[in-house]
């Protein structure tokens, strides 16, 4: 016989507490260029009765840029309520990531489009009847041998469209209708701790990263949240071209390229050989300058984690990043302009000319 799922006690305040959707816009993330299009990718079997599907979205780290967050099966913190998905929206000079919730009513997400129910309106996937939820087996995978409660109603794709954020150039253009407004005034629950586990485990993923995997992440949705090793699966395709961004200055150290060095070309081969070893131990050593900082604003980083910073401690701690960035960039420059110069083949004097 199936159980109802139960109301379950979180341990942490950020997860139990109710807030309005404009209590959580507040935490969201402001970036200077928009995420990749949404990957193509199937869903995996839901693994038991009373999972909700959270799909899957670009986050983002100033350490690593755009970072995919798998998307994958939850159980909700209580009975009756649905997941509002996060999206990125246009704030006018930054797209600024709006957080999901777990609230009575689907609310507004932006328009877009992320699949299996969530066609950019309300959600299509299931619904909650007396306790437990019935599946909508047009747009999820169930075993109907094992999960009973599932009916089959035709949900018209809203859109084709890929594109993973609202407003600004080439997004999504939806605006949130009265009735989706309303739904702002109810009280919310913010993403329960497996979600936010789930997270950490995709933020610290190389793999994820879009820089990595240009747009087409290896691991698109699992069947649980956090479990990146069992029941994965992968993209099919990137859901658009991906174009690296084109950021105006490194803001951390791990965004920093390895220095390339003019060959030495003084036409004597010994001193050539005695340049090169010069140019090599400068790029052995500024490669280690790079990982030291690196390390050092990543440990910072954690910290900022763990002590859960507000927001004007973030802005000062990259702030702070970004000072210590640029000033080891201007001392290398430094360093292999003076070494160019030492390096630069002599000139032979010229004698004067006789009257």
């Amino acid at each position: 016989m199936r159980t109802p799922v139960v109301v379950r006690l979180l341990l942490f305040s950020f997860v139990l507490l109710a807030f309005s959707h404009g209590a959580f816009a507040q935490v969201g993330i402001s970036v200077g260029f928009g995420p990749p299009a949404l990957p193509l990718y199937a869903q995996p079997i839901c693994p038991a009765d009373g999972y909700l599907w959270v799909p899957g979205y670009w986050s983002y780290d100033v350490a690593y840029g755009y970072y995919w967050v798998p998307g994958t099966w939850v159980q909700p913190p209580q009975v009756g309520l649905l997941w509002t998905p996060g999206y990125w929206g246009w704030g006018g000079s930054n797209f600024i990531f709006y957080p999901g919730y777990w609230g009575p009513q689907v609310g507004y997400y932006g328009g877009i489009n992320y699949g299996f129910g969530y066609g950019g309106v309300g959600y299509d996937g299931g619904r909650w009847e007396g306790g437990y939820f019935a599946y909508n087996t047009y747009v999820n995978r169930v075993d109907t041998a094992v999960i009973h409660s599932t009916y089959s109603a035709t949900v018209a794709n809203i859109s084709e469209n890929r594109v993973s954020y609202n407003g600004g150039v080439g997004g999504v253009e939806a605006r949130p209708t009265p009735q989706q407004e309303s739904y702002a005034s109810e009280n919310h629950v913010g993403p329960v701790t497996a979600q936010m586990r789930h997270l950490e485990e995709a933020r610290n993923n190389p793999e994820l990263r879009a820089s990595a995997n240009q747009g087409k992440p290896p691991i698109a949705a699992t069947v649980r949240p956090g479990n990146f090793k069992t029941g994965v699966v992968a993209s099919s395709e990137a859901g658009a071209e991906y174009k690296a961004p084109l950021p105006d200055a490194p803001i951390h150290a791990s965004q920093l390229p390895a220095h390339k060095f003019t060959p030495p070309n003084t036409g004597i081969a010994a001193t050539d050989k005695e340049y090169q070893l010069q140019q090599d131990e400068l790029a052995t050593q500024q490669a280690q300058d790079h990982q030291k900082l690196e390390q050092q604003q990543e440990k910072e980083h954690q910290q900022a984690i763990e002590k859960n910073y507000d927001d004007s401690q973030k802005q000062q701690m990259e702030q702070r990043h970004t000072q210590q960035t640029q000033q080891l960039e201007q001392e290398h420059a430094t360093q292999q302009r003076q070494m160019e110069q030492r390096q630069a083949p002599r000139q032979p004097a010229t004698k004067p000319e006789p009257h």
